[in-house]
């Protein structure tokens, strides 16, 4: 293994907001300011707005913003306005909640609020050269302005946490979570930090309070006809088809952009899309993932730490342990209960079903990753033999085949398949690119193509549950048509322009159903899940490992 440690940052200035986060709690410091993770959640946005349209005055004057930075101190910041009181300037910082009360009901600046004020008060005692008697925080939720004197116990106090910080800095792992749970609900980052669930982890009687959001934040824009163009227009993403026929979709609503074959986007609607974090996806025509634009900021710590990890030998046999247990257990359990109310059924796929149950027995008990992919291969024959099987008896025999084939599909079943997998090896790229991770260090399989290991590593937690299942459904009720939906050679079989938006109508679908995660109990779609998936890989090797690869059908 190549030693790579850690990037130095205690020689980065740090953030004067930092400090905030740092008073509020040490892990979302870290996150923030280490990991540079920032989530704009509701309240953030609506703090943002707070900012831009009022001003922290309680008596009349003139106000100024300024940027603030001192090379001593190591901190910079942007100070939300300053006004002068009797020839000293005063720092101000706006917040759009309340204080808190102490026992003669006098209103109190939160630790995190008071740290960050001082902090500008010492920036702007630094710039200026002037004493800076007092700062003040404004705290709208309230209508009150609480005065912090800039005295010795507040510079102690400032210099303790400046310290602390530095500390924090050069952890290889993240601090463990917050004591307190309720200061998590109102967290922006509870959904990368995962604070309940790695309570859960350390306690089994713990019952997790979902904080990870249920859905996503937006919508995914699938581009399909050749020719068409994603282009920008005021606040909405103008889809021009070539007959010139237009479909807005305003951009707040939007979280991805996936181009099929020969679409186009706008240079305009390119670099919207980098400004609003927006992914952009380019697909082949057949579904075969080629590039993806995505913000990178701020992800070196976690590529360095998940190169570490997955250079270890030890640690990679694990996660693909968990990973074939839970791919093979889901097989097994998918053909039991689709052969439940059905006897005939069961005992033609009786002979697969012990044969799968066999192989996820022995997969603790393999010593190297050959041995785990041969338990896999041998499982994912005896799965596909019975999966042929729960077609119903109506369903075209042109949709019935006896191998998995592929590169290329060779019959409609298996272009189908082919297809599906192609979109969820999109959406877990996502996933993976949306957690920071770098998509071609993976820990099972081998980069032997231009796949993405880590990304085809994910895909087999989600192969059964994201399109088989949903696939065998639609054919059993007749979903496709043989002919309108494929294109047929002698050489390969691929679907059509109909075909490939009704493979999309299915998965998009499928992504915004809900379920019960059978660990962690509590419901969100699988959209969610596959991020929150890669989440949990993540911390596999950062100091909180246990509930990865832990989903399982019921």
């Amino acid at each position: 293994m190549i030693p790579l440690p850690l990037l130095e940052t205690a020689q980065r200035p740090m953030r004067v907001m930092a400090l905030r986060a740092l008073g509020y709690c040490h892990r979302l410091f870290y996150l923030e300011e280490v990991e540079r993770i920032h989530v704009a959640n509701l309240e953030v946005l609506e703090g943002r707005e707070l900012h831009a349209t009022h001003f922290p005055v309680d008596e009349e004057g003139p106000t100024t913003t300024l940027e603030l930075a001192s090379e001593r101190l190591g901190l910079v910041g942007r100070a939300d306005c300053l006004q002068r009181h009797d020839g000293s300037l005063i720092p101000y910082e706006l917040k759009r909640g309340r204080p808190y009360y102490n026992d003669q009901n006098q209103p109190m600046p939160w630790p995190g609020d008071r740290l960050q004020v001082i902090a500008y008060a010492l920036l702007l005692e630094e710039v200026t050269g002037q004493p800076v008697p007092e700062a003040r925080i404004r705290y709208h939720g309230a209508n009150v302005t609480v005065r912090i004197p800039i005295d010795e116990a507040a510079r102690a106090d400032f210099q303790t946490a400046l310290d602390l910080a530095h500390r924090l800095q050069q952890l290889p792992h993240r601090p463990p979570v917050a004591d307190n749970p309720k200061l998590c609900e109102k967290c922006s980052l509870a959904p990368v930090c995962l604070p309940e669930e790695v309570r859960l982890q350390q306690n089994d009687d713990h019952q997790p309070l979902r904080l990870f959001p249920p859905e996503p934040h937006g919508t995914t824009l699938h581009v399909l006809t050749p020719g068409a163009t994603v282009g920008v227009s005021g606040d909405a993403f103008v889809v021009r088809q070539p007959d010139g026929q237009e479909q807005r979709h305003p951009i707040h609503t939007v979280d991805a952009i996936l181009l099929h074959g020969f679409s186009h986007l706008t240079v305009h609607a390119l670099r919207k899309c980098a400004e609003q974090a927006i992914v952009v996806h380019w697909l082949t025509a057949s579904g075969f993932h080629l590039a993806s634009l995505t913000p990178h900021a701020g992800q070196v710590q976690r590529r360095i730490r998940q190169y570490q990890a997955l250079s270890d030998n030890a640690t990679r046999l694990r996660l693909a342990q968990s990973l074939t247990r839970a791919k093979i257990e889901n097989q097994y359990r998918y053909l039991l209960r689709a052969s439940r109310q059905d006897e005939e059924l069961r005992q033609q796929i009786h002979d697969h079903l012990q044969a799968l149950f066999a192989l996820a027995q022995q997969v603790p008990h393999t010593d190297s990753a050959d041995s785990l992919r041969g338990l896999e291969g041998t499982a994912a024959v005896h799965y596909f033999q019975a999966l042929r099987l729960l077609l119903a008896p109506h369903v075209p025999e042109v949709f019935r085949t006896h191998n998995r084939n592929r590169r290329p599909p060779l019959d409609r079943f298996n272009a189908l398949l082919s297809y599906g997998y192609g979109l969820l090896h999109t959406a877990v790229m996502r996933a993976v690119l949306a957690v920071g991770l770098e998509p071609a260090f993976g820990f099972f399989h081998t980069p032997r193509s231009a796949a993405y290991p880590l990304v085809l590593d994910l895909m087999e937690l989600f192969r059964l549950i994201l399109w088989d299942i949903p696939l065998i459904g639609s054919l059993n009720r007749n979903y496709w048509h043989p002919d309108a939906d494929f294109q047929v050679t002698p050489l390969k079989v691929w679907l059509s322009v109909q075909g490939r938006r009704k493979a999309i109508e299915l998965f998009e679908q499928r992504l915004q159903e809900h379920w019960k995660h059978p660990v962690l109990q509590y419901s969100l779609s699988y959209a969610r899940t596959i991020e929150l998936e890669v989440r949990l890989l993540e911390k596999e090797w950062s100091g909180e490992p246990g509930l990865f690869a832990q989903l399982r059908l019921r």
